[in-house]
């Protein structure tokens, strides 16, 4: 039987595609595991005595290091069992998990995807989010949405700062329409592209595609203003969960 240490080395390299770095000839046992993009440590695997832990022996025991992004939760998860303050650092967020069944493995992994993603880049970030929902406005007066979705249902689009492939977009039809009018999935994102003038500037678009209709009475300015409490369409932006709602 694998011992736990085996166990996240192999769930580290089949999900992270990264492999243990040995960087100290003086602690073989030691392995670190890096981000590729910013090289940052996003796990520390160590063998260390128990009594440097606090524990009653001073047998040789193997912990994960991670860092928890909230200082909160970090002082929380070290009161309990198999959880400690990190070893090898003295500042920062970083604590111990027990790799001896003290804690379970699932667990193990939940906050290893913490340390994970409290060390990524914001390009890694940025692609590893759940897809998320926006409204972008759409000025007639540029582009005219309505011509292009009766001819296709999918269209080239300015792509917006956050937004990625597999996103919901839902488009809000300046005046005089005043109005969201389509609800779009992102089929495609970062599509080179260069346009300046002296109101529009794009360096990239993404590609839309139409998945829904509304009448333009039902989701108008003055709807979005009174019932939730959106003021402004100028750029995207997210959207309340009670509008996302009734938007399905």
């Amino acid at each position: 039987m694998k011992s736990f240490r085996e166990q996240l080395f192999a769930y580290i390299q089949k999900k992270y595609k990264t492999a243990p770095e040995s960087l100290w000839r003086r602690y073989p046992g030691y392995a670190v595991f890096r981000h590729a993009d910013n090289q940052k440590w996003f796990a520390l695997v160590m063998d260390v005595p128990g009594n440097k832990l606090g524990l009653e022996t001073k047998e040789i025991v193997d912990i994960l290091n991670v860092k928890i992004a909230d200082p909160f939760l970090a002082d929380i998860l070290v009161q309990q069992e198999g959880f400690f303050r990190g070893y090898h650092i003295s500042k920062g967020n970083w604590i111990s998990i027990l790799l001896n069944g003290a804690v379970r493995f699932d667990e193990i992994c939940k906050w290893l995807e913490e340390g994970y993603m409290s060390t990524a880049s914001a390009k890694t970030k940025q692609a590893l989010r759940p897809a998320k929902e926006w409204i972008i406005p759409a000025n007639p007066a540029y582009y005219d949405v309505e011509a292009a979705f009766s001819k296709e249902n999918e269209i080239d689009w300015k792509q917006g700062r956050g937004i990625k492939t597999g996103d919901t977009v839902f488009l809000y039809v300046a005046a005089p329409v005043s109005a969201i009018l389509y609800k779009c999935r992102v089929t495609k994102t970062d599509i080179p592209f260069r346009f300046n003038n002296e109101e529009v500037h794009m360096k990239s678009i993404m590609r839309i595609k139409l998945l829904k209709r509304y009448k333009r009475d039902q989701f108008t300015f003055a709807v979005l203003r009174e019932k939730y409490g959106i003021n402004a369409v100028r750029g995207p932006r997210g959207i309340p969960e009670s509008l996302s709602e009734d938007l399905k």
